[in-house]
């Protein structure tokens, strides 16, 4: 029954996170103050009925609980008429500084606002744009910030960034004005939590200078500090490619050992002294110091969810034993994900959340009480025992690897079954030994250098073995994102599969596990075409398909020098959607917000054909030469899709025209429905594709140069006819895209205009006779955190058919770039 009420909490908590908008505080109260006066009253009634309701009650006080830490969250927010504004604040440096290319980024603890009728979140995060600019956590700052609210990408499948800002509790972003003076007021404010992150700061100093050679030295800072933002997207396509992401993190496994370690030490040392022994027994003082090294080891990594799980699960079992106590592993499980709740109700949205507590319930079904025989019985029963448990945590993440990354790795076994060794007992050992040398003083510190080498040359040896494997066309399976009934179907498939001996028919779970595989994934109908104008920001990047074919239209920006659109948004949505090859890629022109992502995408599936304006040398195509030249005159076919080059011309390429004019603009025509994609042409570029196609009609349009007040002029939009375009733009841009002057343009001609930085990721799906209906990510998907800008929906236009998304258009203010985060 413990087990039971347990995990009714958790899934109350999980309800909440359901919801697109949080109940009121009266129906809070109601529901709190309810269920605990019916737990009451069934207290001591052993009836069968009684134990149901008060498990539903139970899950009613978790979903009020989380309600009502949601609401108290929530209230902490920033005004949309305050997004923008310059404004004074003064407060401390809250976590480690992330190191950008021209600037730092950090949490900022707000203090005081000097600003009258101001409010401002008290936890925003912030970027400094200044060169060189160095902060220390828990350094008291004053200093003039400009600020918006949560707001992130949104595609289907995609990573959700206002969830993650709600976890963090960070209710606002923005960056420091360079004009206003700034002052460090103090250069540290004594709590608890600034020391321990000034301690995380001191010695990620002290190990980058001894990281910066290493190849894999951003791996290593993640397995000490938990910091892994120093890991490029190119190291966690193959960990994702290979299964073993939980590896280069602070995993459970990490802390487990680090647990034994210290209690094993410590133990053997107290055995060694009468006197010792004498006031305290060494086994309780080994538990004791096991579980005091797990908790600081988890706070110096940032208290993550598998943190904060695994000392949890080490905290009951430990006192337990203290106090003589039997907790069943599946109880201290259960125990551990309901404190964890308790504690951060948001835990339940990190995928770690359901992969860590996934593969210890795993190892718990499987294990049931064994592993002292097991232990007993020598080395062959020893590896058979730990292959079954490998093999049980391999086959009981599928559902949610499935659900959460849209792929399934088929080497993870094998991977896993070398890389937890080689990491949990060697690399991660290592590299905390070399932190610890490096904060040494010298002469002792420079035995950090050969011990972190060690680390980082055994990690490469297994990561070359790894990309030897991610390297076979098999290795790596999309899967499209199946209905949550298959994957709970799946789950009960695992757990029966994974029954001990005497189970009945255990080969019934397999059967349960197929229909996740072989639900087929959404396609166009015959004669439909369907259009995504993904959320990738401040750039382009939109899907074309029908039944059989799918082509893509730009790719988005670059983020940074290792962080693109690519790798972050497109590729996880066409994973998201069950397409892993493109018929086409058309690439607009060289700008970085159109092509950034280009070389992720080629590295990651295969592309059939790619046609651009930008020569094929170039690297921002992945340096291969299989580029088509897109001219005015090119035309071809692709199954239903009948694609037309209308510009640049020919004679384009010998002048020197500007990036911009140099767009590949393309009409695309799928029976009676006819797309204008534009990319950034400019008014003249607009004047001379119509003076070669002067009864240019089109249904659907591109918004040119993402509203820009240089594109969309009045003859390009008369002439055209459309009645619907989209603006793909980034919120708040410091462009001022798209320009009100161009969506009122629009909207004189009863074009109706929707914006990816309102609605999110947007899909037309276009019948035969033209008609479409049109839906909206931000609408889909909505979930009480999300940033929801404008207040008026827009309404349908005639002609297609169209139905209501997305939202007014209020006043933009330029902005920082949009801050993104390592998984």
């Amino acid at each position: 029954m413990r087990l039971a009420v347990l995990a009714a909490f958790v899934l109350g908590v999980c309800a909440l996170q359901w919801q697109t908008s949080l109940p009121s505080a009266a129906t809070i109260a109601v529901l709190g103050g309810g269920a605990a006066l019916v737990l009451l009253a069934l207290r001591l009634n052993p009836d069968p009925f009684a134990r149901a309701t008060a498990l539903i009650a139970i899950g009613c006080v978790g979903f009020a609980y989380a309600a009502g830490h949601a609401m108290w969250r929530m209230a902490d927010e920033l005004a949309f008429d305050d997004e923008g504004r310059d404004i004074a604040v003064s407060g401390v440096i809250g976590s480690l500084p992330v190191k950008l290319e021209r600037g730092v980024r950090f949490e900022f603890d707000v203090e005081r606002v000097i600003a009258p009728n101001m409010r401002v979140p008290s936890r925003v995060l912030l970027g400094w744009y200044s060169g060189d600019i160095v902060v220390q956590p828990g350094e008291r700052w004053a200093f003039t910030v400009r600020l918006k609210r949560p707001h992130g990408t949104m595609n289907p499948g995609g990573f959700d960034f206002e969830a993650w800002m709600l976890e963090r509790n960070l209710r606002a972003s923005g960056y420091v004005r360079a004009g206003p003076p700034v002052s460090r007021l103090h250069a540290m404010v004594w709590t608890p939590r600034y020391a321990i992150e000034r301690a995380r700061s001191n010695l990620r100093e002290r190990l980058q200078p001894k990281l910066v050679d290493k190849r894999y030295g951003g791996v290593l800072l993640a397995l000490v500090l938990g910091d892994q933002r120093a890991i490029s997207d190119a190291d966690w396509t193959l960990f994702n490619r290979t299964g073993i992401g939980h590896l280069v993190s602070i995993s459970g496994l990490h802390i487990t050992m680090i647990a034994s370690l210290a209690g094993l030490a410590v133990g053997a040392l107290w055995r060694r002294s009468p006197p010792l022994l004498a006031h305290a027994a060494a086994q309780t003082v080994a538990v004791l110091s096991g579980l005091t090294a797990a908790f600081l080891y988890a706070l110096l990594a940032g208290w993550g969810v598998p943190a904060q799980r695994t000392v949890v699960m080490l905290a009951t079992v430990g006192i337990a034993w203290l106090l003589s106590s039997r907790i069943g592993a599946a109880t201290s499980l259960a125990l551990a994900a309901a404190l964890v709740c308790l504690i951060d109700p948001w835990a339940v949205l990190a995928p770690g959340f359901w992969l860590s507590f996934g593969a210890v319930a795993a190892i718990v079904w499987v294990v049931q009480g064994r592993l002292w025989r097991v232990a007993s019985s020598g080395l062959r029963p020893v590896l058979h025992a730990a292959a079954r448990v490998q093999i049980a945590v391999t086959l009981a993440l599928i559902p949610a690897t499935v659900l959460l990354f849209h792929q399934l790795s088929i080497v993870s076994p094998l991977a896993n079954a070398m890389a937890i060794p080689i990491v949990s007992w060697a690399v991660t050992p290592l590299a905390l030994l070399g932190a610890a040398l490096a904060m040494l003083p010298a002469p002792v510190s420079l035995l950090a250098e050969p011990v972190l080498g060690a680390a980082d040359a055994i990690f490469a040896i297994m990561a070359s073995v790894l990309q030897w494997a991610a390297s076979f066309a098999w290795a790596n399976v999309p899967v499209a994102t199946p209905p949550l009934v298959l994957v709970a179907l799946a789950a009960i498939g695992v757990i029966w599969l994974l029954a001990p001996p005497g189970w009945p028919v255990r080969a019934v779970g397999a059967v349960a596990i197929l229909p996740m595989f072989v639900w087929p994934a959404t396609r166009a109908a015959e004669s439909e075409v369907w259009v995504t104008a993904l959320d990738v920001g401040q750039g382009s990047a939109l899907l074309v398909e029908t039944r059989d074919q799918a082509w893509l239209y730009d790719a988005g920006p670059r983020y940074s020098a290792d962080t693109d659109a690519g790798e972050r948004l497109i590729l996880p949505y066409l994973r998201h959607r069950g397409i892993g090859r493109l018929d086409g890629l058309i690439v607009s022109h060289l700008d970085s917000d159109h092509s950034g992502g280009v070389a992720s995408i080629r590295r990651a599936i295969a592309v059939d054909r790619v046609i651009s304006s930008i020569a094929p040398e170039h690297p921002m195509l992945g340096a291969l030469a299989d580029v088509e030249r897109c001219a005015a005159g090119m035309q071809w076919r692709s199954g239903s899709l009948t694609f037309a080059v209308l510009h640049p011309a020919p004679a384009d390429y010998d002048a020197k025209r500007s990036t911009n004019s140099m767009s590949c603009v393309v009409l695309i025509t799928s029976g009676v429905t006819r797309l204008l994609l534009t990319g950034d042409v400019q008014q003249a570029d607009e004047a001379a594709l119509l003076a070669r196609m002067p009864s240019l009609r089109v249904d659907w349009l591109a918004v040119p140069h993402h509203g820009s007040r240089s594109s969309s002029g009045a003859p390009l939009l008369d002439t055209l006819g459309a009645t619907s375009a989209v603006a793909q733009a980034g919120y708040r841009n410091r462009f001022r895209h798209p320009d009100p002057e161009v969506v009122a343009r629009y909207q004189a001609r009863k074009i109706q205009v929707f914006r990816t930085d309102h609605a999110g990721a947007l899909q037309w799906r276009f019948a035969s006779d033209g008609t479409s209906l049109v839906s909206s990510t931000r609408k889909t998907e909505a979930r009480y955190w999300h940033n929801r800008p404008g207040a008026a929906p827009q309404r349908a236009g005639s002609g297609t058919g169209t139905q209501e998304v997305g939202a007014a258009t209020p006043d933009v203010i330029p902005g920082p770039p949009e801050p993104y985060v390592a998984r």
